[in-house]
């Protein structure tokens, strides 16, 4: 196989010439997106600009989907003072509970948030809470805002002609979606009021005693804040969102071809899986999850070292995953990302096993790449092993994981633990995965 090595060196540097344009788009959209919420927290201090967003424009730059990208407002609220109710158990495979932010009676510097546009008074003679911020009114009150500052901004040239119009702003049931113009490349904002919310994630901080992350940055991590954002119009949810991009930028400080494989993967998604982008399938969000549990499984740093081989990681993960329709969240392994996805998950099985066969004809950035291709080197017998846990989920729960990786002949396992890891992940979700079946 070491025959095609050039052949994906010279994909990735194909996908690496356009990084640059691609973040440099990026940073201008955001730039215009920064004005118009600056003047935003100028019309109603409550609403916050974060500046905090360094590492989304390398993580697009990865990216060949052009999907939406989400932006967190800040509220200006001391969310320590705020009463948290959860209602009710988290549904299984759905992660968190939602749950109720009320504002007690004795809540010092709150009174900005019990006004009529953000807060609902109670009616049950509470004596603990007089009301609740609704996350309805306050995505309703950030869309009039929004408009308000798009004007302003448009009237006083504060942003380049035709970067962004009111037509473009559309208000969704949990995201305010924002079209922004930045030279040829269009980029959609969805655009979510957030509290900032102290909470614990046992799964990371776990995550300090699995190989694959630096410790160190690991227990950073851990010390930031997640987001609470709306779930519906009366309910919030916790968004893991930022912690889970600050692990990617710890995985792309480390050598070897993490991030690359990736963005290797991404591509071949949004062309070859997905037709260009216009059938429904796997989103960058998924496959980034398929890289931390890679990380997870395969610490060494020469489990990374060569590119093939750091691509057929990811892929046999990812196969995994489908097989057994289970991909658990990072952070909250309980949740099932595959479930309520409406994807045809046998399908995309047959394509990512398609390509993991014979990826020649997916490593093409154009025509003139077109020519012969190797035989698949998935032969009869490796395709069986893998079309065994489509029917029957727990053959992924033995040590012929090791056998199917040295039929790929990509790279050899000799470390049990990580077997026995990789079979306790879908051992824990394996109720997650029968509700997507």
């Amino acid at each position: 196989m070491d025959v095609q090595v050039p052949l994906w060196h010279h994909y990735l540097q194909a996908l690496r010439s356009r990084a640059a344009s691609r973040a440099q788009d990026y940073q201008r959209a955001e730039d215009v997106l920064l004005t118009v919420l600056e003047r935003v927290h100028a019309r109603d201090p409550r609403f916050l600009v974060d500046y905090s967003r360094d590492l989304e424009a390398s993580q697009f730059a990865l990216r060949s989907s052009d999907g939406p990208v989400d932006v967190e407002v800040p509220l200006r609220v001391d969310a320590g003072a705020l009463l948290s109710e959860e209602l009710g158990a988290a549904e299984p495979g759905h992660g968190p509970a939602s749950c109720c932010l009320g504002v007690p009676r004795e809540g010092a510097g709150l009174e900005p948030w019990v006004t009529d546009d953000v807060f609902t008074a109670s009616s049950d003679g509470s004596t603990k809470g007089c009301g609740h911020i609704v996350p309805g009114k306050v995505l309703h009150l950030l869309r009039d805002l929004l408009v308000a500052a798009i004007v302003y901004c448009r009237l006083h040239g504060l942003v380049p002609p035709g970067a962004l119009n009111t037509d473009s702003l559309r208000e969704e049931e949990l995201h305010l979606s924002l079209l922004v113009s930045s030279g040829w490349r269009a980029i959609r904002f969805h655009v979510l009021p957030a509290v900032r919310w102290k909470h614990r994630v046992p799964a990371l901080e776990g995550a300090q005693r699995v190989p694959g992350f630096p410790e160190g940055s690991l227990k950073r991590i851990i010390g930031q804040e997640v987001a609470l954002v709306p779930a519906s119009a009366q309910l919030w949810r916790v968004s893991t969102d930022y912690l889970l991009t600050r692990l990617l930028g710890e995985l792309g400080a480390l050598p070897g071809h993490r991030l690359d494989s990736l963005s290797i993967l991404d591509r071949v998604n949004q062309e070859s899986w997905r037709d260009g982008g216009q059938s429904p399938g796997l989103t960058f969000g998924h496959l980034k999850t398929v890289l931390l549990w890679a990380s997870a499984l395969f610490p060494a740093p020469e489990d990374w070292a060569e590119l093939q081989g750091a691509v057929y990681r990811l892929l046999v993960v990812l196969l995994c995953c489908l097989a057994t329709q289970k991909l658990p969240h990072f952070l909250h392994p309980e949740c099932n990302l595959l479930h309520g996805a409406g994807l045809d998950l046998g399908a995309l099985y047959q394509r990512v096993e398609r390509f993991a066969s014979q990826p020649e004809a997916s490593l093409r950035i154009h025509a003139t790449h077109l020519g012969p291709s190797p035989p698949p080197r998935i032969d009869h017998g490796v395709k069986a092993l893998l079309q065994l846990p489509a029917s029957d989920p727990t053959y992924w729960a033995t040590a012929y994981f090791d056998v199917l990786l040295d039929k790929f002949q990509v790279f050899h396992i000799q470390d049990q633990d990580r077997i026995a890891a990789m079979q306790s992940i879908f051992r824990k979700t394996k109720a997650v995965g029968g509700e997507a079946s």
